[in-house]
């Protein structure tokens, strides 16, 4: 009996597994039920995104903050994007919260005619920007040149499948869209087969970074005369950011991309609203803890008191927002700095792009002062 007992030790085994392996017997123990009833009853399904982005991070870290055991439990998992995290939203059982980007309600509406979506998600906060990356061949100088030429936006449902339509759209520059994997898309653009790659992701990215100099790829400009402004924020690309691409001081102008965390409007009190607003609730209230190392630091970018332009925010971020101090804090940092920026506009109009730049740069700026 002992050698049997050091046997299991030594495997890693139980001793006392087999008595767990015994099926449960229907009207005489119901324990397998209530577990998956306990299991069931606070998790939350989260759509984020492809690996190598940053949706699967910012999922990762608010799984590990939120996670309570069988209390609240976050369940990530890999998707395909911006526009099908929706659709996973919408109709995928299981989806309660997913990431996407702040364009992605005018994408359904003029791409793929959904109606009423507006009042089927909402949105819980605006998270970080990513900015848009248009890599161009060597004959192509700025955005019209790709006007009848080959672009590839990635793979179908990413945020670039996105964003890159609308933005051709609206500057009325037809083009060929090709929907293909971003590893082949940039070596098609290598070897001149394409004309331009897209990309919609957080600044700087690998993708791009291992591009060696002397590639004669380079990044083009998007500028809209602010036709963009309802949408998007201003960005740009810098020498720091992509050494290899531009040149030292100098910057190329280009337009960022809100994040939106969404959720689906479940019924009020139905058994996954009340999901949604504990998950809700704990977010909110642990929000601090995202702005501190090791997690990622785009987190100090987020305003919780912040609006996403043609979307709703979520009634039970509305009822967060009014019960914790961070989220108080920052509101009253942003009165303060509309009050500074009527006071040194002198009356002058700031455009909504410039206006999110700088309270970036400025909340950014305080989050250096207050760790110091």
């Amino acid at each position: 009996m002992l050698r049997r007992i050091a046997l299991f030790l030594c495997l890693g085994l139980s001793f006392v597994a087999p008595a767990l392996s015994q099926p449960v017997k229907p009207g005489v123990n119901d324990g397998e039920n209530a577990i998956r009833n306990r299991k069931n009853a606070f998790t939350v399904g989260m759509a984020s995104g492809q690996l190598e982005g940053l949706y699967p991070r910012f999922a990762a870290e608010i799984a590990r903050v939120l996670d309570d055991g069988d209390n609240l439990r976050v369940l990530p998992f890999l998707a395909y994007g911006a526009a099908s995290n929706v659709e996973d939203l919408l109709y995928l059982r299981g989806v309660d919260v997913a990431f996407t980007q702040s364009d992605v309600l005018e994408y359904f509406k003029t791409q793929l005619k959904t109606s009423n979506l507006q009042n089927r998600i909402s949105y819980l906060m605006r998270l970080y920007t990513t900015e848009v990356h248009i890599l161009a061949g060597p004959d192509v100088k700025t955005i019209e040149d790709l006007r009848g030429k080959k672009v590839s936006f990635g793979p179908p449902g990413n945020s670039a499948a996105l964003t890159g339509p609308i933005i051709f759209q609206r500057l009325n520059i037809p083009i060929q869209q090709l929907l293909v994997d971003h590893t082949a898309g940039l070596e098609q653009l290598k070897k001149g087969e394409i004309s331009a790659v897209v990309r919609v992701v957080g600044k700087p990215v690998d993708y791009f970074t291992k591009i060696p100099p002397n590639s004669g790829l380079h990044f083009i400009p998007v500028r809209g005369a602010n036709m963009f402004d309802d949408l998007y924020s201003f960005g740009e690309l810098t020498a720091e950011d992509y050494p290899t691409l531009v040149n030292k001081g100098e910057a190329v102008d280009t337009v960022a991309v809100p994040t939106v965390l969404a959720v689906f409007n479940w019924p009020r009190n139905s058994d996954r609203w009340a999901r949604l607003q504990k998950f809700t609730n704990t977010l909110f209230s642990k929000f601090d803890k995202f702005q501190q190392p090791p997690f990622h630091p785009k987190w100090r970018e987020v305003n919780l008191a912040a609006d996403v332009p043609g979307w709703t925010r979520s009634p039970l971020a509305e009822a967060a927002l009014k019960t914790i101090a961070p989220a108080a804090q920052v509101g009253a940092e942003q009165k303060n700095f509309d009050a500074f920026v009527a006071q040194q506009q002198g009356g002058r109009t700031m455009s909504p792009a410039d206006r999110e730049k700088l309270f970036r740069d400025f909340m950014s700026w305080r989050s250096t002062q207050t760790s110091r």
